[in-house]
């Protein structure tokens, strides 16, 4: 069985579906029975699976996304004829698809459509209604993304719930080196602090309120906690910052912009607490890397995160900024709930395993080429 694999939409493995695709492909392994295929731009000949040393197979186009949308809309079914494929998996599917299938293939929906489909022209949203109804299966990271896609009116039958998985040998608890600073490269962070990962791309990322929040916490305890905001900019990112800036907190909030996803592991082992209140969250992976690490959690009750942190965080309402503020508080100065939540975020955290999600994702796989 020869399984193509798509690699456009998915930001060079930059942004959190090329991370998605970067695990997944590392842990897709060739045998005799099955043979996987990358295919993409020629840039990213490098970027996916080279420990599992899948091939990759170059599409020459303009680097435009309006070629790429183009070339899935009316190319891509005879390329993946010529490639002689069984399966096509298309993990970017929110970005492009064909518009029908002549190859059996599978859709991964990171996103809540939803939510999506508020940023998208009509037939932008039209299209990819059309597209999601015509693949043959879909792969949903959640329950909450599940029943999303079923408000489209999209088939229950045809979606495959398969969490995603954190990677154990880079996320896991360690001792830290007793010092007021974390050296991360490129930056140097004051300890003790609270961290936030997530882009500035939406008001529901609930960057402001978080801000505030910590304003509530910090004139409450006059503890020296720091709030350390890393992702890459987005719409939102000028308020972000213009409220970070007039804070009377200023001075202890923190904005990295872009962070590399190969540094996180030190970030959050350095840190006092994840704090995670973005409502729309399909997937929730911080969350659980946080867990894996050995840091205390407090999340928003909204999207996925409540489905994927189980009962090992603390969760609280996004809109409510003293519920957050209160959930700071109990995270940092509970000493008895930060050593049980500890210990149950990393038994926890267990359960999702990149392994686990490859296997789950290649019988998916299998069940279209039967029909």
């Amino acid at each position: 069985m020869k399984i193509g694999i798509d690699t456009f939409g998915c930001d060079h493995g930059k942004s959190g579906i090329g991370s998605y695709l970067t695990s997944l492909s590392q842990n897709f392994k060739n045998t005799e029975e099955n043979h996987f295929e990358l295919f993409g731009a020629e840039i990213d000949r490098y970027t996916y699976g080279q420990e599992s040393n899948i091939s990759f197979e170059s599409v020459i186009l303009p680097d435009t996304v309006k070629a790429e949308k183009a070339w899935h809309m009316f190319i891509c079914n005879s390329f993946a004829k010529k490639q002689k494929y069984d399966a096509l998996l298309f993990p970017a599917s929110s970005y492009a698809l064909p518009f029908h299938f002549s190859v059996p293939s599978v859709a991964v929906v990171n996103d809540i459509v939803s939510e999506l489909f508020a940023t998208k022209s009509f037939a932008e949203r039209t299209r990819i209604r059309h597209s999601l109804k015509k693949v043959n299966k879909i792969i949903a990271p959640s329950i909450f993304v599940k029943k999303d896609l079923k408000r489209l009116g999209i088939s229950q039958d045809k979606i495959s719930v398969v969490h995603n998985g954190i990677n154990h040998s880079v996320f896991y608890p360690r001792e830290l080196v007793t010092s007021e600073t974390e050296m991360i490269k490129p930056f140097a962070i004051r300890r003790p602090y609270l961290l936030y990962a997530s882009t500035m791309s939406s008001p529901l990322k609930r960057h402001v309120e978080l801000i505030k929040a910590f304003e509530i916490f910090k004139k409450k305890t006059a503890l020296p906690h720091r709030l350390v905001l890393a992702g890459g900019d987005g719409e939102c990112s000028e308020n972000i910052k213009k409220t970070a800036l007039n804070s009377p907190y200023a001075s202890d909030i923190f904005i990295t912009g872009y962070f590399p996803h190969e540094s996180f592991p030190a970030l959050y082992a350095g840190s006092e607490g994840c704090l995670f209140p973005s409502e729309i969250e399909g997937v929730g992976l911080p969350v659980l890397e946080a867990m894996a690490t050995g840091i205390p959690v407090a999340c928003s009750k909204s999207g996925a995160l409540q489905e994927i942190a189980g009962e090992k965080a603390m969760l609280f309402d996004s809109s409510n900024i003293d519920e957050i503020a209160h959930s700071i508080e109990k995270i940092v100065t509970d000493l008895k709930l930060r050593r049980k939540m500890i210990d149950e975020g990393i038994n926890w955290s267990k359960k999702f395993d990149w392994e686990n999600t490859a296997t789950e994702t290649l019988e998916v796989l299998k069940s279209v080429i039967k029909k």
